[in-house]
């Protein structure tokens, strides 16, 4: 769901609210990807041919004697033998092809995918990096050339690192040589991509660096994955953007301003380049075919660095390949935590202030991700008492005026307008602003859309299991119908189903304390039923923490009527009766009963 999803569902949920509580009316007795725009990535230095993933040297089809006229002074590095460099830590597992000097793949060693397979986020199969310049009147592209590693393979662990460099060299003193850094620990790697000696040869052309990728399935639920599946990027004027992530269609984008990294981000995981100094333009694209189920996209990604950096200092930075956990994204680049959707402004505060810190806090203790979550809705409700005391007051309020109420309606029983404006005379009087008992509810939203985000992006609860839920980050499945039901799906989740029970039981419970009657009380009941089909495919986590908070809201509440006593509150209603009994309409009443009093005067003409 994005953000114009949720703003759209906050004010239906805000509208609804006031409007059953205090207005309610009586009733009555899946094509390539191709970039479009040559200003930033010109057509021969992009490839466009997209059926396949690799790209093939021309170099291997070409005899020896014709490499010289094909790659010129490059002939010397056009032909070598083809090997992998394996650099590993304690996280990751990286190989790195010779021809080319690029990664060709990446295994996180201490993640599986959703049927226990070595998780590899990206291989030679599935992901190709390419850069392409021009020299001597020539395209070139680095896949065509062969480099000499440093090392053929390199473990490190712990605090020590190590840099491998992967050389071609024309002659002494000229070349092109790749450098990778690897710590011992973590999922960054330095990366730099220079030349030497090279001047001469190298064309005033803009460079472009290409990355083609088909986003390997690494989780159960295809349809979920490809929704949380886009292309994320930073520009140097410290703004962050996206693809859209749930089209189906193609999404492409061409960057004419600097940007410092970019991302191909999946729900989980996240593969990136960065650069210390940017790249002075880019063209990103995305699409999937609904029938493809071997990959969840193919996204493109083409880089542009003016001609001059390439000479002399070249691509300067680091690459990114691991899980997208917010205390490790933090620290990679600016705002490189972005690749987390923790929901916007306020919600997005929210999960890094609290939510976070505090789950992290409790892991420390606790091993049961069940408990802890249970933990977190304690603490919610803890902080959110005195919203829900101050709500649950003036629904008591509201259920003392209630005869009152009944009675101005049986006075007036053909006008709307005189029985609204008398009600709100009457609140008035008593000191009641009838919108108090909505506003504690609505500041508690906040929090409950926050969740809404974190749970289903948490990393944490990847293939958690408690209860019958095996994996928290996605749907529990207790039944799997032969068929699909439309807007609900194939499956059954007991979560979600619980989650439901229990809203509607607090519903009802919070209408015994309402004035609203007859089909208007009924409506209250549609957004519990709503939730049932737009939840039941989402991740457990969170229609468990909804059940859970469902729950001991329901209690609170029980807890609090123990202690509130309606005779004093009538008392108490009574007396402000007597002291407001002289005072003058605010302003808003009178402007209210203006409108009222046009609004009649026009229908009656009519």
């Amino acid at each position: 769901m994005d953000r114009q999803q949720v703003i759209g569902m906050v004010m239906m949920l805000i509208l609804l609210t006031v409007y059953f509580t205090f207005f309610a009316p009586d009733p009555p007795v899946e094509e390539p990807i191709v970039a479009t725009t040559e200003s930033v990535v010109q057509p021969s230095q992009v490839s466009r041919d997209t059926t396949t993933t690799a790209f093939t040297p021309l170099a291997d089809s070409i005899k020896d004697g014709q490499l010289k006229e094909k790659f010129g002074a490059f002939a010397a590095i056009a032909s070598g033998k083809n090997s992998e460099v394996a650099l590993e830590n304690d996280d990751i597992k990286v190989s790195i092809n010779t021809r080319g000097g690029f990664v060709s793949s990446v295994e996180l060693k201490n993640y599986k995918t959703y049927n226990g397979e070595p998780l590899i986020l990206l291989d030679e199969q599935s992901s190709e990096m390419n850069l392409s310049f021009g020299g001597q009147n020539r395209n070139l592209k680095l896949n065509d050339f062969y480099f000499k590693p440093s090392v053929t393979s390199k473990k490190v662990s712990g605090n020590d690192s190590v840099t491998v460099t992967l050389r071609a060299s024309l002659s002494t003193g000229q070349y092109i040589e790749h450098a990778y850094t690897i710590y011992g620990k973590g999922y960054e790697i330095g990366y730099s991509l220079t030349t030497k000696g090279l001047e001469n040869y190298l064309s005033q052309e803009p460079v472009v660096l290409q990355w083609k990728n088909d986003v390997k399935r690494v989780e159960a639920d295809l349809k979920d994955s490809r929704i949380r599946t886009t292309i994320n990027y930073y520009t140097t004027a410290g703004e962050t953007d996206e693809l859209s992530a749930t089209s189906e269609d193609l999404e492409e984008e061409t960057i004419s301003e600097s940007i410092q990294w970019v991302a191909i981000k999946q729900k989980f995981f996240t593969a990136a380049i960065i650069a210390n100094d940017g790249f002075s333009g880019a063209y990103v694209a995305t699409k999937y075919a609904v029938a493809d189920t071997t990959k969840v996209k193919e996204a493109m990604v083409s880089l542009t660095l003016p001609s001059e950096r390439w000479k002399n200092s070249g691509v300067v930075g680091k690459l990114y390949f691991g899980p997208n956990e917010y205390n490790t994204l933090k620290d990679v680049a600016p705002e490189f935590s972005s690749n987390i959707n923790l929901g916007w402004s306020i919600l997005g505060w929210i999960n890094k202030g609290f939510t976070i810190p505090v789950f992290h806090f409790l892991e420390g203790f606790i091993t049961n991700y069940g408990i802890i979550i249970i933990i977190i809705v304690i603490l919610m409700r803890l902080i959110l008492f005195p919203l829900n005391y101050k709500s649950y007051m003036s629904m008591a309020k509201m259920k003392v005026l209630k005869p009152e109420i009944d009675e101005i309606k049986a006075q007036y029983p053909d006008d709307m307008q005189k029985q609204q404006s008398e009600t709100m005379a009457l609140y008035q009087k008593v000191g009641i602003n009838p919108l108090s008992g909505c506003i504690p509810m609505l500041l508690q939203m906040p929090i409950l859309f926050a969740m809404f985000y974190f749970f289903p992006n948490a990393i944490e609860l990847r293939q958690v299991s408690f209860l019958w839920a095996h994996d928290l980050s996605t749907y529990d499945s207790v039944l799997n119908l032969p068929f699909v039901i439309p807007f609900y799906g194939d499956h059954v989740s007991l979560f979600t189903l619980l989650m439901t029970a229990s809203t509607i039981l607090y519903t009802w419970s919070n209408s015994q304390m309402t004035t609203v009657q007859g089909p208007m009380k009924t409506l209250q009941y549609i957004m519990p039923i709503t939730f049932l089909f737009f939840l039941n495919s989402y991740a457990a986590g969170l229609t468990y923490y909804y059940f859970v908070s469902n729950i001991l809201s329901f209690g609170q509440q029980i807890l609090i009527r123990r202690f509130v006593d309606e005779d004093k509150i009538k008392l108490k209603l009574e007396e402000n009766k007597k002291k407001n009994a002289n005072k003058k309409k605010s302003s808003f009443q009178q402007r209210l009963d203006e409108a009222m009093k046009a609004g009649n005067a026009s229908r009656k003409k009519k």
